[in-house]
């Protein structure tokens, strides 16, 4: 069930079902670098603006799932309109700034985006646009990102698979919050 904050802006609602944070692991794999496996955490938050406050940080893993060294790491924001189509802006570590173009499918949670425009800073490693695919599947947040570079044609480059990560903090306030007679709440 995803839960919707009181304090959520109206527009976003369609969007309830990013809120969190999120971990897991994926495959990094594009010509050029070195295929990998990686961790990532990924948080969507609000403040009861019109949009989601979005950061990614994803980092090398070893065989034994230990963290090597970082590896990307991005932060936007995400906004919707009553159509259902998408507005990213989002800055990545390398020197990337990207406006993201897309819609939420209608009657799922699943959100396609493309590169609209792209800016690099003089050292950003060569990028010309991408797209994504996110999903809200049983659970977990999955997502598939293609890259495109001027010798590289659009391909698949990382996806990954992530769990919500609960928050004991808020699971305590919720057990608080029960009736004095919180023993009936359980029968």
């Amino acid at each position: 069930m995803i839960e919707i904050p009181s304090d959520l802006h109206p527009d976003l609602v369609p969007l309830a079902f990013l809120l969190g944070t999120w971990e897991g692991a994926g495959v990094f794999d594009f010509p050029g670098d070195e295929k990998c496996n990686f961790g990532q955490e990924v948080v969507f938050g609000h403040d009861g603006r019109d949009f989601l406050h979005y950061t990614s940080y994803t980092w090398v893993l070893d065989a034994e799932g230990a963290k090597v060294r970082p590896l990307e790491s991005e932060t936007g924001y995400w906004r919707i309109a009553k159509d259902r189509t998408i507005d990213v802006v989002m800055v990545r570590d390398g020197g990337v700034a990207e406006h993201w173009d897309g819609v939420l499918a209608e009657g799922k949670p699943q959100i396609d985006l493309a590169t609209d425009a792209v800016a690099r800073s003089a050292g950003a490693p060569p990028y010309s646009g991408g797209k994504r695919l996110y999903g809200y599947v049983k659970g977990d947040l999955m997502w598939v990102g293609e890259k495109a570079t001027p010798d590289v044609e659009l391909r698949p480059y990382m996806s990954a698979q992530l769990k919500k990560v609960v928050d004991l903090r808020e699971v305590a306030q919720n057990l608080t919050d029960l009736p004095d007679d919180g023993i009936a709440f359980f029968r």
